[in-house]
């Protein structure tokens, strides 16, 4: 192509729709047109398909309408004049433009099959439409005889018996239309399945842009992981998430390897191990050397095991999965007992033909899964079916506070100087420490003194990480710590003048505290200040209304502070200065009152709580080994998102009961038409399996709407 030809498809508010014909661009050029595209300031999201060559496009919604209608120009303009060699290929692609790609195959797929159909039943003469029909009945017999011979009554015999009736009663185009739509079935079952296995790629994937190389000099320098190839050394710490394949050279750790093994707890690794990426440090601090970088590597694993195991599937998809094949030995007693009563084998193969369970088995996992797409849309990343369930049938949600409750990102505001350090000298040696983690505190320090151009070159030795407690190490060869209250003053007895214990009671009644002690003297407080959400408050309320009974939140902060914020978002129940341990103790106490439990949290410190609840979910910003344990994480900064996701979730289930109700009504009156002759057995097919289909695409329509969740 000489410059990019389009037609305009659909223009409407900031969307922008254009299609330049089938194949005029590959996939690859395809995602990197996009990325051309994406370069304007004004475009928020590119999705292109090289199969009907279209490309979608979603301005900023910054833009006023005039603003949004030239943008739109400029974008055309430059599409316009898009030569073929300005067009560059790109192997990556995004989440988005993955699952655009599966859905566009998805429908060219069933549309071919469709006409197809239609063509075939026009132009093939009837004799050779039955010798068809026998042909692609085989299949579907051997199968059905296979599970009978193993003694399963179960859908598949009744398939069977379906479709071999009708081919000895000499009903082709009956046994016909069923092959037909049992494939058409077997279609969105794999198109379902597929999506699954994309949103769960989505979920665990290994999202890391800078680790810690250390190279042949034993120093440490942060490159971007990019950069990172075989044979290099990168150290991972407490909380860290391991990105590559390798194996131990030095150190060791608990490595919690539940992505990969589902194993919910952690083992002990030491030198010489192999190492997957995608699993997590939780304690302990490890030197790996590079085996491999390709993360299609661990991606593969996580299918292979997701294929493998049925742990991630709802409840009531295994339930109505187990009800479908229940009730096939129901419809074949049926049929015999219309043909005893009636002696006529068309009413009895009219009975044959129709049964509850086809409708079932294939209307809940579509529901399911289409709600796990729906949710992925609003930016929510859910890890199995089953979670969704958990997450509607709970009646208590628990929150961490401290990036949670409160702004991710807080603040300091105050450095207090309590010996003979300046308060410079104690932001550059805390921010040297606090620079190795991930939690949103650590991340204030160390902004902060990027603000006050403090270079805080490294001059510790190895920093070790006590979980919810602080950090240690050793610093010009003195013992230096830094953490909570509950860490200097209770575990490391660090002793407390008169003096400055008003000074820190003066500043925890007003700010969240950290202490900075040298050589068992204590030399500074860090003052953060961490405001709460705008949305929290509205959160809780509504949730509330939702069915939540209980909500409390648990802290490691003082008590001043947790005080503050829960008198400030309306929560009765709260607890301060929790450990970890304790967090999940709580949470396990809960449970045994037989209440279901959420828990919400973002650090390394909420790991051991999230992994003990019912269901549970982390935030956007959250530790690596939370995202790892947590059911559901958050990809949008929003608490507004725990409402959209109990909306979506109580609609899931509504959907699937109101369903059940539809199969019932529908295939009865089938029944009884067939049984009293009123309606013929290859009229009563093609009902029942267009009832079937129709009920199946139903299940994809979304759930939530501006009537039913407003934000």
């Amino acid at each position: 192509m000489d410059t990019m030809w389009y037609k305009i498809v659909y223009n409407k508010g900031n969307r922008l729709r254009l299609r330049s014909g089938r194949y005029t661009f590959t996939e690859k050029e395809g995602y990197g047109i996009a990325e051309l595209i994406l370069e304007k300031k004004c475009v928020e999201s590119v999705i292109t398909s090289h199969i009907n060559g279209s490309i979608f496009i979603s301005f900023n919604h910054d833009y006023k309408d005039n603003a949004i209608s030239n943008n739109k120009n400029k974008v055309l303009d430059f599409i316009s004049n898009l030569k073929e060699e300005d067009i560059f290929e790109v192997d990556d692609t995004s989440d988005e433009n993955s699952l655009k790609q599966l859905e566009n195959e998805f429908f060219l797929k069933l549309s071919n099959m469709v006409i197809g159909r239609i063509l075939f039943d026009i132009f093939v003469p009837i004799p050779l439409k039955n010798v068809n029909a026998v042909y692609k009945s085989i299949p579907f017999i051997i199968a059905g005889l296979k599970s009978f011979n193993n003694w399963k009554i179960n859908v598949t015999v009744l398939d069977a018996l379906a479709i071999g009736g009708s081919i000895y009663m000499k009903s082709y185009n009956s046994a016909g239309s069923i092959i037909f739509l049992l494939s058409i079935s077997d279609v969105l079952e794999e198109y379902t399945i597929k999506r699954t296995k994309n949103t769960l790629q989505n979920s665990l994937a290994v999202n890391i842009d800078t680790v810690w190389k250390v190279n042949e000099s034993g120093e440490e320098v942060a490159v971007p992981f990019k950069e990172i190839n075989e044979g290099d050394l990168i150290k991972v710490r407490s909380g860290g998430m391991i990105p590559v394949d390798g194996f131990i050279s030095s150190g060791d750790g608990m490595i919690n390897e539940s992505s990969m093994t589902g194993e919910p707890l952690s083992i002990h690794k030491g030198k010489g191990t192999v190492v997957h990426a995608g699993t997590v440090v939780e304690e302990g601090t490890i030197i790996v050397s590079v085996t491999a970088v390709d993360e299609q590597t661990r991606i593969n694993k996580i299918i292979q095991l997701i294929e493998e195991s049925e742990a991630l599937k709802a409840n009531i998809q295994s339930k109505s999965e187990n009800l479908a094949d229940s009730i096939v030995p129901l419809s074949l007693i049926a049929t015999a007992l219309i043909y005893i009563l009636t002696r006529n084998p068309m009413k009895a193969l009219s009975v044959l033909l129709v049964d509850y369970s086809c409708a079932i088995k294939l209307s809940t996992p579509i529901s399911v899964i289409s709600a796990m797409e729906e949710a992925s849309k609003n930016k929510i990343m859910i890890k199995g079916g089953k979670f969704i369930e958990y997450y509607v049938e709970a009646d208590t949600i628990v929150f961490d506070k401290t990036g949670t409750l409160t702004k991710s990102i807080p603040k300091l505001v105050k450095v207090v100087s309590l010996g003979k350090y300046s308060k410079e000298d104690v932001l550059r040696i805390s921010a040297c420490l606090e620079e190795h983690y991930a939690h949103s505190v650590a991340r204030a320090v160390v902004n902060e003194a990027e603000a006050c151009n403090l270079k805080h070159e490294e001059e510790h030795a190895e920093v070790e990480y006590i979980v919810a407690h602080g950090i240690s190490t050793m610093f010009r060869s003195q013992k230096t710590m830094i953490g909570s209250k509950h860490f200097i003053f209770e575990d490391e007895k660090i002793p407390l003048s008169d003096e400055n214990k008003e000074i820190i009671d003066e500043n925890m009644d007003k700010y969240s505290t950290i202490f900075l002690a040298i050589d068992g003297k204590l030399e500074g407080i860090l003052c953060i200040e961490d405001p709460v959400r705008e949305e929290a408050k509205y959160v809780i309320e509504k949730l509330k209304a939702l069915g939540i009974k209980n909500v409390i939140m648990l802290t490691g902060d003082s008590e001043n502070a947790a005080a503050a914020v829960s008198k400030e978002l309306g929560i009765f129940e709260y607890m301060a200065q929790v450990l970890p341990e304790d967090k999940a103790r709580i949470i396990e106490d809960i449970k045994k009152e037989g209440s279901k439990v959420i828990m919400v949290g973002d650090g390394i410190n909420d790991s051991p709580a999230l992994s003990v609840a019912d269901v549970s979910v982390a935030m956007k910003d959250s530790s690596d080994i939370a995202r790892e344990v947590a059911d559901i994480t958050l990809i949008s900064d929003d608490l507004n998102d725990l409402v959209v996701l109990r909306v979506l979730s109580e609609g899931m289930l509504n959907k699937i009961q109101n369903n059940f109700k539809t199969i019932v009504a529908i295939n009865t009156s089938l029944i009884v038409l067939g049984a009293l002759g009123i309606i013929t057995p290859s009229n009563s097919s093609w009902i029942h399996n267009l009832s079937t289909i129709a009920i199946g695409a139903s299940c994809t329509r979304p759930v939530l709407n501006k009537k039913n969740v407003s934000i």
